[in-house]
Protein backbone atom coordinates (compact mmCIF):
# COMPACT_ATOMS: atom_id res chain seq x y z
CA UNK A 1 0.00 0.00 0.00
CA UNK A 2 1.35 3.39 -1.00
CA UNK A 3 2.30 5.76 1.82
CA UNK A 4 0.35 8.99 2.15
CA UNK A 5 2.41 11.91 0.80
CA UNK A 6 3.33 14.87 2.97
CA UNK A 7 1.83 18.36 2.65
CA UNK A 8 5.16 19.63 1.30
CA UNK A 9 5.38 16.93 -1.39
CA UNK A 10 1.84 17.52 -2.61
CA UNK A 11 2.42 21.29 -2.72
CA UNK A 12 5.48 20.81 -4.93
CA UNK A 13 3.58 18.45 -7.20
CA UNK A 14 0.63 20.84 -7.42
CA UNK A 15 2.83 23.85 -8.27
CA UNK A 16 4.57 21.89 -11.06
CA UNK A 17 1.15 21.17 -12.52
CA UNK A 18 0.26 24.89 -12.41
CA UNK A 19 3.60 25.91 -13.91
CA UNK A 20 3.10 23.73 -16.97
CA UNK A 21 -0.62 24.38 -17.43
CA UNK A 22 -0.99 28.10 -16.68
CA UNK A 23 0.68 31.41 -17.53
CA UNK A 24 3.82 32.61 -15.73
CA UNK A 25 1.87 35.34 -13.88
CA UNK A 26 -0.79 32.86 -12.75
CA UNK A 27 1.88 30.46 -11.56
CA UNK A 28 3.58 33.20 -9.52
CA UNK A 29 0.29 34.26 -7.94
CA UNK A 30 -0.63 30.68 -7.00
CA UNK A 31 2.86 30.05 -5.68
CA UNK A 32 2.78 33.20 -3.53
CA UNK A 33 -0.65 32.32 -2.16
CA UNK A 34 0.34 28.76 -1.37
CA UNK A 35 3.63 29.84 0.23
CA UNK A 36 1.71 32.17 2.54
CA UNK A 37 -0.63 29.30 3.41
CA UNK A 38 2.38 27.11 4.27
CA UNK A 39 3.87 29.93 6.33
CA UNK A 40 0.65 30.07 8.35
CA UNK A 41 0.83 26.31 8.97
CA UNK A 42 4.46 26.65 10.12
CA UNK A 43 3.48 29.39 12.56
CA UNK A 44 0.90 26.98 13.96
CA UNK A 45 3.72 24.47 14.58
CA UNK A 46 2.66 22.16 11.74
CA UNK A 47 5.68 20.53 10.08
CA UNK A 48 4.70 20.30 6.42
CA UNK A 49 7.69 18.08 5.63
CA UNK A 50 6.44 15.29 7.90
CA UNK A 51 2.69 15.90 8.27
CA UNK A 52 0.75 13.93 5.69
CA UNK A 53 -1.71 15.62 3.35
CA UNK A 54 -4.77 13.99 4.90
CA UNK A 55 -4.30 16.33 7.87
CA UNK A 56 -5.62 19.28 5.84
CA UNK A 57 -9.28 20.17 6.16
CA UNK A 58 -11.59 23.14 5.82
CA UNK A 59 -10.48 24.20 9.33
CA UNK A 60 -7.04 25.19 8.05
CA UNK A 61 -8.69 27.07 5.20
CA UNK A 62 -10.84 29.00 7.69
CA UNK A 63 -7.68 29.85 9.64
CA UNK A 64 -6.04 31.08 6.42
CA UNK A 65 -8.93 33.47 5.81
CA UNK A 66 -8.34 35.03 9.21
CA UNK A 67 -4.59 35.08 8.50
CA UNK A 68 -5.19 37.27 5.41
CA UNK A 69 -7.05 40.04 7.26
CA UNK A 70 -4.21 42.55 6.79
CA UNK A 71 -3.96 41.96 3.05
CA UNK A 72 -5.80 44.17 0.57
CA UNK A 73 -9.18 42.81 -0.61
CA UNK A 74 -7.77 42.19 -4.10
CA UNK A 75 -4.75 40.27 -2.79
CA UNK A 76 -6.94 38.32 -0.40
CA UNK A 77 -9.20 37.19 -3.26
CA UNK A 78 -6.22 36.03 -5.33
CA UNK A 79 -4.64 34.06 -2.49
CA UNK A 80 -7.92 32.45 -1.46
CA UNK A 81 -8.50 31.41 -5.06
CA UNK A 82 -5.04 29.84 -5.27
CA UNK A 83 -5.40 27.86 -2.01
CA UNK A 84 -8.98 26.84 -2.88
CA UNK A 85 -7.61 25.46 -6.17
CA UNK A 86 -5.00 23.54 -4.18
CA UNK A 87 -7.76 22.00 -2.04
CA UNK A 88 -9.66 21.07 -5.19
CA UNK A 89 -6.52 19.39 -6.50
CA UNK A 90 -6.18 17.39 -3.27
CA UNK A 91 -9.79 16.24 -3.61
CA UNK A 92 -9.48 15.32 -7.29
CA UNK A 93 -6.40 13.24 -6.53
CA UNK A 94 -8.28 11.56 -3.63
CA UNK A 95 -5.51 12.51 -1.20
CA UNK A 96 -7.86 13.79 1.49
CA UNK A 97 -11.55 14.33 2.11
CA UNK A 98 -12.20 18.07 1.91
CA UNK A 99 -15.52 19.78 2.43
CA UNK A 100 -15.36 21.99 -0.68
CA UNK A 101 -18.92 23.24 -0.15
CA UNK A 102 -17.95 24.72 3.22
CA UNK A 103 -14.81 26.26 1.71
CA UNK A 104 -16.90 27.99 -0.94
CA UNK A 105 -19.28 29.20 1.75
CA UNK A 106 -16.38 30.53 3.85
CA UNK A 107 -15.11 32.51 0.85
CA UNK A 108 -18.57 33.91 0.17
CA UNK A 109 -19.02 34.95 3.80
CA UNK A 110 -15.58 36.56 3.91
CA UNK A 111 -15.92 38.43 0.61
CA UNK A 112 -14.62 41.97 1.00
CA UNK A 113 -14.98 44.62 -1.64
CA UNK A 114 -12.14 46.96 -2.44
CA UNK A 115 -12.78 50.42 -1.04
CA UNK A 116 -14.09 52.98 -3.51
CA UNK A 117 -11.50 55.67 -3.93
CA UNK A 118 -12.60 59.22 -4.48
CA UNK A 119 -11.52 60.61 -7.83
CA UNK A 120 -8.16 62.26 -7.30
CA UNK A 121 -7.04 65.18 -9.42
CA UNK A 122 -5.13 68.40 -8.78
CA UNK A 123 -7.88 71.00 -9.26
CA UNK A 124 -5.70 73.99 -8.44
CA UNK A 125 -3.04 72.80 -10.90
CA UNK A 126 -5.66 72.44 -13.65
CA UNK A 127 -6.69 76.03 -12.94
CA UNK A 128 -3.06 77.05 -13.50
CA UNK A 129 -2.86 75.01 -16.72
CA UNK A 130 -5.97 76.75 -18.09
CA UNK A 131 -4.69 80.16 -17.05
CA UNK A 132 -1.40 79.60 -18.85
CA UNK A 133 -3.11 77.96 -21.83
CA UNK A 134 -5.18 81.12 -22.26
CA UNK A 135 -1.93 83.03 -22.82
CA UNK A 136 -0.78 80.80 -25.69
CA UNK A 137 -2.45 83.05 -28.25
CA UNK A 138 -0.28 85.97 -27.11
CA UNK A 139 3.05 84.17 -27.49
CA UNK A 140 5.49 85.10 -30.25
CA UNK A 141 5.97 82.17 -32.64
CA UNK A 142 8.52 81.36 -35.31
CA UNK A 143 5.89 80.56 -37.90
CA UNK A 144 2.24 80.03 -38.72
CA UNK A 145 2.31 76.29 -37.90
CA UNK A 146 3.50 76.93 -34.34
CA UNK A 147 0.83 79.61 -33.96
CA UNK A 148 -1.86 77.18 -35.16
CA UNK A 149 -0.67 74.57 -32.67
CA UNK A 150 -0.84 77.09 -29.83
CA UNK A 151 -4.39 78.11 -30.74
CA UNK A 152 -5.44 74.48 -31.20
CA UNK A 153 -4.00 73.33 -27.88
CA UNK A 154 -5.60 76.26 -26.04
CA UNK A 155 -9.01 75.44 -27.54
CA UNK A 156 -8.55 71.71 -26.85
CA UNK A 157 -7.75 72.18 -23.15
CA UNK A 158 -10.69 74.51 -22.56
CA UNK A 159 -12.94 72.14 -24.47
CA UNK A 160 -11.98 69.25 -22.16
CA UNK A 161 -12.39 71.39 -19.03
CA UNK A 162 -15.77 72.97 -19.89
CA UNK A 163 -17.63 70.18 -21.70
CA UNK A 164 -16.70 66.98 -19.87
CA UNK A 165 -15.93 65.35 -23.21
CA UNK A 166 -13.80 62.25 -23.10
CA UNK A 167 -10.56 62.67 -25.01
CA UNK A 168 -11.58 60.42 -27.91
CA UNK A 169 -14.90 62.26 -28.21
CA UNK A 170 -13.15 65.64 -28.41
CA UNK A 171 -10.70 64.35 -31.02
CA UNK A 172 -13.55 63.12 -33.24
CA UNK A 173 -15.50 66.40 -33.19
CA UNK A 174 -16.30 67.88 -36.60
CA UNK A 175 -17.39 71.39 -37.41
CA UNK A 176 -20.84 70.18 -38.43
CA UNK A 177 -21.35 68.50 -35.05
CA UNK A 178 -21.59 71.82 -33.23
CA UNK A 179 -24.65 74.05 -33.16
CA UNK A 180 -22.81 77.36 -32.94
CA UNK A 181 -25.92 79.31 -31.91
CA UNK A 182 -27.09 76.98 -29.14
CA UNK A 183 -23.53 76.12 -28.02
CA UNK A 184 -24.08 72.40 -28.08
CA UNK A 185 -23.09 69.32 -30.05
CA UNK A 186 -24.41 65.84 -30.59
CA UNK A 187 -21.77 63.18 -30.02
CA UNK A 188 -21.63 59.41 -30.04
CA UNK A 189 -20.29 58.63 -26.60
CA UNK A 190 -19.55 55.65 -24.40
CA UNK A 191 -21.56 52.55 -25.23
CA UNK A 192 -22.23 53.93 -28.73
CA UNK A 193 -24.93 56.20 -27.27
CA UNK A 194 -25.89 59.50 -28.84
CA UNK A 195 -25.76 62.42 -26.42
CA UNK A 196 -25.92 66.21 -26.28
CA UNK A 197 -22.88 68.07 -24.98
CA UNK A 198 -22.96 71.74 -23.94
CA UNK A 199 -20.16 74.23 -24.55
CA UNK A 200 -19.27 77.26 -22.47
CA UNK A 201 -19.00 80.61 -24.21
CA UNK A 202 -15.28 80.74 -23.52
CA UNK A 203 -14.63 77.28 -25.00
CA UNK A 204 -16.64 78.12 -28.13
CA UNK A 205 -14.84 81.43 -28.46
CA UNK A 206 -11.43 79.74 -28.34
CA UNK A 207 -12.54 77.10 -30.84
CA UNK A 208 -13.77 79.83 -33.20
CA UNK A 209 -10.50 81.76 -32.92
CA UNK A 210 -8.57 78.62 -33.78
CA UNK A 211 -10.81 77.76 -36.75
CA UNK A 212 -10.68 81.34 -38.05
CA UNK A 213 -6.89 81.16 -37.98
CA UNK A 214 -7.16 77.94 -40.00
CA UNK A 215 -9.64 79.37 -42.53
CA UNK A 216 -7.26 79.46 -45.50
CA UNK A 217 -6.18 75.86 -44.98
CA UNK A 218 -9.78 74.70 -44.56
CA UNK A 219 -10.92 76.50 -47.67
CA UNK A 220 -8.17 74.95 -49.79
CA UNK A 221 -9.23 71.37 -49.03
CA UNK A 222 -12.25 71.40 -51.34
CA UNK A 223 -14.12 69.49 -48.62
CA UNK A 224 -17.36 70.68 -47.06
CA UNK A 225 -16.49 72.75 -43.99
CA UNK A 226 -19.00 70.82 -41.87
CA UNK A 227 -17.04 67.60 -42.52
CA UNK A 228 -13.72 69.03 -41.33
CA UNK A 229 -12.42 68.24 -37.85
CA UNK A 230 -12.48 70.77 -35.04
CA UNK A 231 -9.00 69.80 -33.87
CA UNK A 232 -6.61 69.14 -36.74
CA UNK A 233 -3.07 67.90 -37.16
CA UNK A 234 -0.39 70.47 -37.87
CA UNK A 235 2.68 68.25 -38.00
CA UNK A 236 4.87 67.75 -41.05
CA UNK A 237 3.17 64.46 -41.86
CA UNK A 238 -0.20 66.17 -42.29
CA UNK A 239 1.11 68.57 -44.93
CA UNK A 240 -1.67 70.82 -46.19
CA UNK A 241 -4.38 68.25 -45.46
CA UNK A 242 -6.85 68.88 -42.64
CA UNK A 243 -7.09 65.60 -40.76
CA UNK A 244 -8.32 65.06 -37.19
CA UNK A 245 -5.90 64.56 -34.33
CA UNK A 246 -5.80 61.06 -32.88
CA UNK A 247 -6.62 60.16 -29.29
CA UNK A 248 -2.89 59.65 -28.73
CA UNK A 249 -2.21 63.18 -29.96
CA UNK A 250 -4.93 64.49 -27.66
CA UNK A 251 -3.25 62.82 -24.68
CA UNK A 252 0.14 64.11 -25.81
CA UNK A 253 -1.19 67.67 -25.96
CA UNK A 254 -2.24 67.44 -22.32
CA UNK A 255 1.01 65.79 -21.23
CA UNK A 256 3.24 68.29 -23.05
CA UNK A 257 1.37 71.38 -21.91
CA UNK A 258 1.22 70.21 -18.29
CA UNK A 259 5.00 69.78 -18.24
CA UNK A 260 5.46 73.12 -20.01
CA UNK A 261 3.21 75.01 -17.59
CA UNK A 262 3.90 73.20 -14.31
CA UNK A 263 7.36 71.70 -14.75
CA UNK A 264 8.74 68.20 -15.27
CA UNK A 265 7.73 67.08 -11.76
CA UNK A 266 4.07 67.41 -12.80
CA UNK A 267 4.42 64.85 -15.60
CA UNK A 268 1.65 62.26 -15.33
CA UNK A 269 -0.27 64.08 -12.59
CA UNK A 270 -2.85 65.48 -15.00
CA UNK A 271 -4.40 63.40 -17.79
CA UNK A 272 -7.24 64.17 -20.20
CA UNK A 273 -9.60 62.37 -17.81
CA UNK A 274 -8.50 64.71 -15.00
CA UNK A 275 -10.30 67.47 -16.90
CA UNK A 276 -13.47 65.37 -16.80
CA UNK A 277 -13.13 65.06 -13.01
CA UNK A 278 -12.60 68.82 -12.93
CA UNK A 279 -15.77 69.37 -14.99
CA UNK A 280 -18.00 67.22 -12.75
CA UNK A 281 -16.62 68.68 -9.53
CA UNK A 282 -17.15 72.25 -10.71
CA UNK A 283 -20.81 71.49 -11.43
CA UNK A 284 -21.35 69.94 -8.00
CA UNK A 285 -19.55 72.71 -6.14
CA UNK A 286 -21.50 75.40 -7.98
CA UNK A 287 -24.94 73.77 -7.90
CA UNK A 288 -24.95 70.97 -5.32
CA UNK A 289 -27.26 69.21 -7.80
CA UNK A 290 -26.22 65.58 -8.18
CA UNK A 291 -28.79 64.84 -10.89
CA UNK A 292 -27.63 67.83 -12.94
CA UNK A 293 -24.01 66.68 -12.68
CA UNK A 294 -25.00 63.15 -13.69
CA UNK A 295 -26.84 64.39 -16.79
CA UNK A 296 -24.13 66.80 -17.92
CA UNK A 297 -21.39 64.22 -17.36
CA UNK A 298 -23.52 61.59 -19.13
CA UNK A 299 -23.07 59.03 -16.36
CA UNK A 300 -25.58 56.20 -16.79
CA UNK A 301 -25.19 55.27 -13.13
CA UNK A 302 -25.60 58.02 -10.53
CA UNK A 303 -23.29 56.09 -8.20
CA UNK A 304 -20.42 57.16 -10.46
CA UNK A 305 -21.39 60.80 -10.02
CA UNK A 306 -21.76 60.38 -6.27
CA UNK A 307 -18.06 59.64 -6.02
CA UNK A 308 -17.47 63.32 -6.70
CA UNK A 309 -19.99 64.58 -4.15
CA UNK A 310 -17.57 64.77 -1.26
CA UNK A 311 -16.68 67.69 0.97
CA UNK A 312 -13.47 69.31 -0.19
CA UNK A 313 -10.45 69.80 2.07
CA UNK A 314 -11.12 73.51 2.63
CA UNK A 315 -14.61 72.78 3.95
CA UNK A 316 -13.23 70.05 6.21
CA UNK A 317 -10.56 72.41 7.55
CA UNK A 318 -13.16 75.08 8.34
CA UNK A 319 -15.48 72.57 9.98
CA UNK A 320 -12.67 71.13 12.10
CA UNK A 321 -11.55 74.57 13.27
CA UNK A 322 -15.11 75.52 14.18
CA UNK A 323 -15.30 72.49 16.48
CA UNK A 324 -11.74 72.30 17.82
CA UNK A 325 -10.86 75.94 18.51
Amino acid sequence: MDSIPTISAVCEQYLRTIQFARSENTYKTYRNGLNLFLKMLAEKKIDISTMNISFLSDEQFAAFIAYLKYQSPATERLYLTSVKAFYEYITSEKLAEINLVRIQLLIKQRSRKAGVRLPQFPKSEIDVVLEKADQLSNLHTDGEVERLINYRDRAFLFCLADTGLRVHEACKLRRGDINWFELRAIVIGKGNREAVVRFSERSIQKIKEYINLRAELDGATGISLSALPIFARHDKGAGKKITPITTTTGRNIVTARVVEFLGQSAAGTITPHSFRHYFVTRILQASGNLKLAQSLARHTNIAVTQRYAHINDDELDRGYKDIFK
